[in-house]
């Protein structure tokens, strides 16, 4: 790593070779497409690239240090995809208002549960939405979601579990049923 603090080519090849496949796993499994994923790699590796000065050996490995970084980018990344679709959503608002044949009564309620849903989970706490998130969408278990978040198993299953209470709380009694 102190060659890559100098920006040595042949020293971040190295880094890239010995990483890459556990930080692209990574992101894919976060991201769920190929093409995000390889995009988190690029913009993660760009910035080791850039900023290799900020790695402490003391604060960890140089694998769980990428992978934090890699973390970080696929989070963005999904971020930055919700954005999108809630401005695809506010224009498919205004079609929403226009009558259509093809609209029928199981997409209206689809689409009902899903806004409850997002609601729902917009309204817990950053950390019991994150550790939820990673679990539901993201695809980790509660063990690797410790290790991501550096946080210990039983605050992660805490955060789950009071997470889940809530959703089910605020979710209409019988969905709330059907995601038991």
């Amino acid at each position: 790593m102190q060659l890559v603090q100098r920006a040595e080519p042949s020293a971040f090849e190295v880094v890239y070779d010995r990483h890459s496949d556990a930080a692209f796993s990574l992101a894919y499994r976060m991201c769920g497409a190929r093409t995000l994923a390889e995009d988190v790699l690029q913009e993660a590796f760009l910035s080791i690239w850039r900023s290799g000065a900020r790695y402490d050996r003391r604060r960890g490995s140089v694998r769980t240090w990428i992978l934090g970084i890699t973390h970080h980018r696929a989070i963005d990344v999904l971020r930055r995809g919700v954005v999108q679709q809630r401005h695809r959503a506010g224009e498919e608002g205004l079609e929403e208002q226009l009558v259509s044949e093809e609209r029928t009564e199981v997409e209206a309620a689809r689409r009902a549960e899903a806004r409850e849903v997002r609601g729902a989970l917009e309204s817990l706490p950053s950390d019991q939405r994150r550790t939820i998130e990673l679990a539901y969408f993201g695809g980790f278990t509660q063990t690797e979601i410790a290790d991501m978040l550096e946080l210990p198993l039983g605050t992660v299953k805490g955060r789950m579990r009071l997470g889940l209470e809530k959703l089910r709380s605020q979710l209409d009694p019988a969905m709330a049923e059907a995601y038991r």
